[in-house]
């Protein structure tokens, strides 16, 4: 679901706690499989003959972990990227706004050099003051 909906749906407020949830499982992910690589390091280094089984658990691990960071990273920068503009600049009111409809812009065709690289924006209007202005995710 796009992120424009998702706030529309839930509310400023819910889909930013829903997006820290979200990214803190990813953060528990990661320390679960930064054990599974501990153990598997350990079990590794047993005289076994199964050490191609322990290495490709490894393996696993580390690349599950590897996901879980970057993915971590991803939600809350981007929560916090969108957290940062949530307030209203008439009224100083923090995440007390609505997603106006269609106010998602949609991005340029793509392959044009000057919409290259250019932030989707959505249009938001305060609940207390009705001030509108526009959000970059």
């Amino acid at each position: 679901m796009a992120i424009p909906q998702a706030i529309q749906r839930r509310g400023f407020r819910k889909w930013y706690e829903r997006e820290l949830l979200v990214g803190h499982s990813h953060l528990v992910l990661l320390l679960l499989s930064a054990l599974t690589l501990l153990g598997g390091m350990e079990a590794f280094s047993q005289p076994d003959g199964q050490r191609w089984l322990m290495g490709s658990c490894v393996l696993v691990a580390a690349a599950i972990g590897l996901w879980a960071l970057r993915r971590y990273l991803f939600l809350l920068t981007r929560a916090e990227h969108i957290a940062n503009q949530a307030v209203c600049p008439q009224c100083q009111a923090y995440g007390r706004w609505v997603v106006e409809p269609q106010a998602a812009v949609p991005r340029e065709t793509e392959g044009t050099a000057s919409d290259e690289g250019a932030p989707a924006q959505m249009r938001v209007c305060c609940r207390g003051c009705g001030w509108r202005w526009q959000i970059e995710w």
